[in-house]
């Protein structure tokens, strides 16, 4: 586990791309980037938030400073398996994430039963006052995706990754459960993030508009959320002609 980046600070600019858009974009990034070390993985996520869904409603106003806390599992992990639990921030575009790596078993205990650890560090301390300042936090959610993550050949800050077959669901929040849910894309679409410390490369610049990739605002979560929404508004109304 040694070889995962612990803390990060950059920006993170999201684009939405179709099927051509992807496969164009592969061909044109071949000798500027490749794949990383870790290739093509399963990424799996329990996203915590407060009874009322307070963080992602507040999230979704698109406020100057925002913040998330998940836990992250590389493929799906086994109890005594390593996962991450990560806090994210923004301000003014600037994403911080600070995560701390433990066994799924003692991630369970601390999050889902407030259980306490055997351990002491600074994102622990963070992570302990931002469940106190929340008060009541819960698992709300689990997405996972497929995705590729790449590096600049000559720019080794420079990271991309593309996800696809994004899957949702609010039920069996556990990231021993599986990878399974509803899907957030149509098939063969993805979201791409670029991840850098400061100006993009005028390259990468020039592939995107030549392919018309545009930034788009997207969030996992938040979209999940609408369409978690929308679905018990839906239900709602059926029961009431009932």
């Amino acid at each position: 586990m040694s070889g995962y980046q612990m803390t990060f600070e950059r920006f993170e600019i999201k684009y939405l791309l179709d099927p051509v858009q992807v496969r164009e974009l592969k061909k044109k990034l071949e000798g500027k980037m490749v794949t990383d070390r870790y290739g093509k993985s399963v990424i799996c996520n329990i996203y915590f938030d407060t009874p009322d869904s307070r963080l992602i409603r507040e999230s979704l106003e698109k406020p100057v400073y925002k913040e998330k806390l998940r836990l992250r599992s590389y493929g799906m992990p086994k109890e005594d398996g390593s996962v991450f639990l990560e806090l994210k921030k923004k301000y003014k575009g600037i994403v911080y994430k600070r995560r701390e790596v433990m066994s799924l078993a003692e991630a369970e205990e601390y999050l889902y039963r407030r259980g306490r650890l055997e351990r002491d560090s600074q994102v622990l301390h963070e992570i302990d006052w931002f469940l106190d300042y929340y008060k009541q936090v819960v698992p709300a959610m689990y997405i996972s995706y497929d995705r590729t993550a790449m590096y600049g050949v000559e720019e080794e800050a420079l990271r991309l990754t593309l996800d696809g077959n994004i899957l949702w669901r609010d039920e069996e929040l556990s990231l021993d459960q599986g990878s399974w849910g509803q899907p957030l894309l149509e098939t063969g679409w993805c979201l791409m993030e670029i991840k850098i410390a400061g100006a993009m490369p005028v390259w990468l610049g020039h592939i995107l508009d030549e392919l018309r990739i545009y930034p788009a605002s997207f969030s996992k979560y938040g979209r999940a959320y609408e369409r978690q929404t929308k679905m018990k508004l839906q239900n709602k109304g059926g029961e009431n002609c009932a």
